[in-house]
């Protein structure tokens, strides 16, 4: 489902055409399903949040579906975040929950309610970029398989991880949907934002004190950065290092996440134990 932005919809035919192409059509190949709320319009978003809430809920709390894989971000997803994730039944616990940029409203209210498949990685919109099916490929080989190489190589079983984009991360902070952090590695990653709002972003959230109990903020990739009149003069990784040197958090280096279809997979919490 589409919980913020309408969804091409030449999409489903592309990524179903993936599946077909991994898993061939056989019964033990993975249904994919498009809820028909991804392709409403609604202004910006895909129905409008009551209509997007439902479909949330449809899929989420029907124990028929193994995974809510979102469709795509844009914007939209924290209208509905609290009023779904207050709604959720016991069928919903245990599916996969997969998507980033704006729906890490939603992935952040769902492990912070103690959902235990919640992931930062590829959108099914991700086919209509440049290179899209590798990360659709991502997609489904994590969803239906659990295939290691689809993982961020940093996560581990020892210290928990989670990866958000700067500006949901930054808007996270104060609302109810924020999980707590404490001992985690965050990773985070950024698009199409001036370097003066990521250094902005990166104050607010080395600002909120229950976040400088992270183990440590990993920098994915920032992209498309637009060119600042000054030059701003520091580069991405300069900024998150200057605000992590300031509010005591350890720098731990780069992750391989970001908004393209290189963008690895990061599940919410430790990877389970050999």
């Amino acid at each position: 489902m589409a919980p913020a932005s309408r969804l091409d919809p030449a999409v489903p035919d592309k990524v179903l055409a993936v599946s077909r192409s991994l898993y061939g059509n056989g019964e033990d190949a993975p249904e994919i399903v498009f809820h028909p709320q991804c392709f409403l319009a609604s202004g910006h978003f895909a129905g409008d949040d009551d209509a997007r809430a439902k479909a949330f809920l449809d899929i989420a709390n029907d124990e028929s579906f193994d995974a809510l894989w979102f469709a795509r971000g844009g914007y939209g997803s924290n209208r509905i975040a609290g009023r779904v994730t207050a709604a959720l039944k016991p069928a919903a616990h245990n599916k996969t929950y997969l998507g980033y940029s704006d729906t890490g409203f939603l992935l952040a209210g769902l492990y912070k309610a103690g959902f235990p498949h919640v992931a930062h990685g590829p959108v099914i919109a991700d086919i209509n970029r440049d290179g899209g099916k590798e990360a659709v490929e991502r997609g489904l080989r994590y969803l239906f398989a659990r295939d290691a190489k689809t993982l961020e190589p940093t996560v581990s079983t020892e210290t928990p991880s989670v990866a958000f984009n700067i500006a949901i991360l930054s808007t996270l902070i104060g609302t109810d949907l924020l999980p707590d952090l404490s001992g985690h590695v965050l990773m985070l990653e950024e698009t199409s934002e001036y370097m003066y709002a990521i250094d902005r972003m990166m104050f607010h959230i080395a600002a909120y004190a229950p976040l400088r109990k992270l183990a440590g903020i990993r920098l994915g990739r920032c992209s498309a950065i637009p060119d600042n009149d000054p030059p701003f003069g520091q580069t991405d990784e300069e900024v998150v290092r200057h605000w992590c040197d300031v509010s005591g958090i350890a720098y731990l280096g780069r992750a391989d996440i970001g908004h393209d279809v290189a963008n690895k997979i990061v599940p919410f919490g430790r990877l389970p134990g050999v």
